[in-house]
């Protein structure tokens, strides 16, 4: 039986693949945006079957996003190989248009280009080395002569002129960290316009560039063009597109562009790929946009291919010819009893997670520090995994006793600023303790809405709960000593956590998330304790909603 690979193989928000492989393993970094610690770092050894291996970008002298808009943050890393070490290049985006704060000039923006290495894919990465802030999207190309280029799309902020200005090409000086020489422009994209995501590659004296055109959502594309020189000219690949589904949208892999190659042991060429799953016929991607792979063939004519010729996206490509390697489940439910958080767990720009949240504190707890709003650029208590299918089921146990309004802890579905979905416990001195949902709607005509609230008694932990079925979520509630859940009579949209439901003036890159949350707007950091967390992927919701 012919072994198949379900796309994609990066589930729920991991756009902008880099891969590379070193001897017998595979990694694919991926963009995380506002998210700390920064980049993922995915690890396969058949291309079949992935697990989060690690985030680089940990410590406060390689990443403070404080003050990062929405959607900002940490965009397109890119991954290689050489000289016996990893080489990691980044962008930390300061600024896009009018995400930041609504200020005017959208055509202003800050991309921030660093570079930093490691022996080891999972060790104690370097200091960063500053680049350029010419453009986002930066490439390593490790040329076979030992001279190292970067390549980043050229971000052009004057007036009457295509923002997306072309890729520039510039040599980097290991001996002296640091850029050397003349910038040069080597290709100015397509009609399509948009030129991004640019990655180098020599074969057979050809060096080739792909490209991703046309924005990043349904008119996406993988552009390929070749030179006998480096600084070009480049012709374009004769099909212009070498792999989209911009025409096609039927197809169940939307979105595809941002790619890079990697080639087997077997000398197979594989290309990763950024994609999204559209909840129907072009509908919302409440999973974000997300990883996938395919492979790839040369033609007689030194061009690049699809296998089908089809140029569109394979949902299940046969796997490449190599041993498979699985690796053991992730559980179900953590129970917060180590010293870190389980892998799968982020939270929001700060590279002072103590200042949010203790393991420590009370052993066997995730517990909470009451700070910022929900949506606060700065000190924002949220800590939470991606929604990584349709359909799941998440709930949490939360001890908490607010002693006025100011003060609120629960369960967060969040994407962003605008768009949340948050069943909380707070304190009203009219009701007592209460349970409520706060949303965030960048769709409705108020942005911000609330469920009808429910008293709960004292001194008693409560059990929260979230059921997703496509665009339809439902939460309940449970006080301890009680069986039976009690579900809230509302009906929300989970459709609003996605990229195309977007705010005026914001960017939206990201993806959904769910999981727990803590505020004092008083000042006084009251802490809220979360004793497990558990999240279930489903088919379908299988159980009664009432």
């Amino acid at each position: 039986m012919t072994v198949k690979i379900s796309n994609p193989i990066l589930r729920g928000f991991n756009p902008d693949p880099s891969i590379v492989r070193v001897g017998d393993d595979y990694y694919i970094a991926t963009s995380t945006f506002e998210w700390y610690p920064g980049v993922q770092i995915h690890h396969s050894r058949d291309l079949v079957h992935w697990r989060l291996l690690t985030r680089p970008l940990r410590r406060a002298s390689q990443l403070d996003m404080r003050g990062d808009p929405d959607s900002c943050g940490i965009w397109a890393p890119c991954l290689s190989h050489a000289d016996g070490r990893f080489w990691l290049i980044y962008t930390d985006v300061k600024r896009y248009g009018r995400a930041s704060a609504g200020v005017s000039g959208s055509s202003l923006r800050d991309f921030h280009n660093y570079l930093v290495t490691c022996d080891t894919i999972d060790g104690e990465w370097s200091e960063p080395i500053p680049l350029n802030s010419s453009g986002f999207d930066p490439s390593l190309f490790h040329d076979d002569d030992g001279r190292k280029y970067l390549v980043n799309m050229l971000w052009d902020h004057r007036p009457n002129v295509h923002h997306f200005g072309g890729i520039v090409l510039q040599e980097y000086s290991v001996d002296e960290g640091k850029l050397v020489g003349e910038r040069v422009n080597i290709f100015a994209g397509t009609s399509i316009g948009f030129t991004e995501a640019p990655h180098l590659y020599k074969r057979n004296g050809w060096y080739y560039l792909i490209t991703a055109e046309g924005g990043t959502f349904w008119g996406h594309a993988v552009t390929m063009a070749r030179s006998r020189s480096i600084t070009g000219p480049y012709e374009l690949h004769p099909d212009t597109y070498v792999l989209t589904s911009r025409h096609r949208p039927d197809a169940p892999l939307q979105k595809a562009g941002h790619a890079d190659l990697v080639e087997t042991q077997n000398g197979e060429t594989w290309i990763a790929y950024l994609c999204g799953r559209p909840l129907r016929n072009r509908g919302k991607c409440t999973l974000g946009r997300e990883t996938a792979i395919q492979p790839m063939v040369w033609g007689d004519d030194d061009w690049l291919h699809t296998t089908d010729g089809e140029r569109i996206p394979q949902l299940t490509p046969r796997a490449p010819d190599l041993p498979a390697h699985e690796f053991p489940p992730v559980a179900a439910r953590v129970e917060f009893e180590d010293a870190s958080l389980p892998i799968d767990f982020q939270w929001l720009r700060t590279p002072y997670p103590e200042e949010l949240f203790s393991l420590e504190a009370r052993p066997g707890h995730l517990r909470l520090y009451g700070r910022e709003t929900m949506g606060s650029l700065f000190r924002q208590s949220l800590v939470a995994r991606r929604q990584q299918a349709h359909c799941y089921s998440a709930s949490t146990m939360l001890e908490f006793e607010p002693t006025h309004f100011q003060q609120a802890a629960g369960l967060v579905c969040y994407y962003g600023a605008p768009k949340f979905h948050y069943l909380y416990v707070s304190r009203d001195e009219r009701m007592g303790k209460y349970l409520q949902v706060m949303s965030a709607l960048p769709e409705g005509v108020r942005a911000d809405d609330f469920s009808r609230p429910i008293p709960l008694p004292e001194g008693k932990r409560v059990e929260l709960r979230v059921e997703v079925d496509e665009e339809r979520m439902l939460f309940a509630y449970r006080v301890e000593g009680y069986d039976d859940w009690s579900w809230l009579p509302e009906q929300f949209d989970a459709s609003i956590l996605s990229d195309e439901a977007a705010a005026a003036g914001t960017a939206n890159f990201t993806g959904a998330f769910v999981g727990m949350a803590c505020q004092d707007l008083a000042g006084s950091a009251l802490h809220a304790d979360f004793d497990w967390f558990e999240y279930r992927e489903r088919d379908f919701i299988a159980e009664p909603r009432r």
